[in-house]
């Protein structure tokens, strides 16, 4: 972090610390959301919507800012881990060995985890072949076209649901960048559906030898999550995410992170 983007979050957290509740306040919401006297939190790190894992093994991008002011906000320390996928947060938080995560909104995930408030958008495309005949998201629902995705995604869930022409051939895990050139080139699939930042960055490291196509295919909440049954949390959590939003932290961690595929949630 250089030492301008450091007072800038100094100040945004300064912010968020001064409009947030008072001492007597904080001292409640901590110990209803860091039971532990640390704010335990769970995001997908290879998501980049979510953040990512730098090569030093510190977490940075939008959720690890979020985490990081919120536990100001309260006045605890935390920590924050990596999870490799959703149900990688579900578990977490059922076991209780975190106090709140971060996934994209689903009706199945709902009956698993709470969610609370949203902070992000994410968008979603379907990245093909260069010279790939689908040009919008409304040419890949037909005969012949092969959609891949990941499973138990927001995207597998989507068009594993919605599609209705055509095939949906799932992943176990999201495939590296050369295998999804190789599934991609040699036409063993004909779309790959993810979330778009994730598509344009796989255009951009194929040499544009691959295509995200313009336009998203689902608009979806990415929103805070909490143990199932753990309602107690959110009120405190919405209130967070309102001062977040209106302080410009969330916006700012967005543009720092160069993130194209997201936008702040209304």
């Amino acid at each position: 972090m250089t030492r301008r983007f450091a007072f800038a979050a100094t100040c945004i957290t300064s912010l968020l610390l001064a409009e947030g509740p008072s001492a007597q306040r904080r001292s409640s919401t901590a110990a209803a959301l860091a039971p532990t006297g640390t704010l335990r939190a769970v995001f997908l790190g290879l998501n980049p919507v979510q953040g990512r894992i730098d090569q030093a093994g510190k977490a940075i991008g939008p959720v690890p800012d979020l985490v990081q002011a919120l536990a100001r906000r309260i006045g605890v320390p935390f920590v924050i881990t990596s999870a490799p996928n959703a149900a990688g947060i579900v578990s977490a938080l059922n076991k209780g060995d975190a106090d709140v995560g971060f996934l994209a909104y689903d009706d199945a995930r709902a009956r698993e985890v709470d969610f609370g408030a949203p902070f992000m958008v994410m968008f979603n495309s379907y990245l093909v072949r260069g010279d790939s005949p689908l040009q919008q998201t409304a040419d890949v629902d037909r005969q012949g076209v092969t959609v891949a995705a990941v499973r138990g995604q927001t995207q597998e869930l989507f068009v594993s649901s919605h599609l209705k022409n055509a095939k949906v051939r799932v992943f176990e895990t999201m495939p590296a960048q050369g295998t999804v050139e190789r599934l991609l080139l040699e036409r063993d699939v004909d779309a790959f559906a993810i979330n778009r930042q994730r598509a344009i960055e796989a255009e951009a490291a194929s040499g544009r030898k691959l295509r995200a196509l313009p336009d998203s295919f689902f608009v979806v909440d990415q929103s805070f999550v909490v143990r199932k049954g753990d309602r107690e949390k959110l009120p405190a959590i919405a209130s967070f995410v309102a001062d977040a939003k209106a302080s410009g932290l969330i916006r700012r961690s967005i543009d720092q992170a160069g993130l194209i595929g997201v936008d702040v949630a209304k």
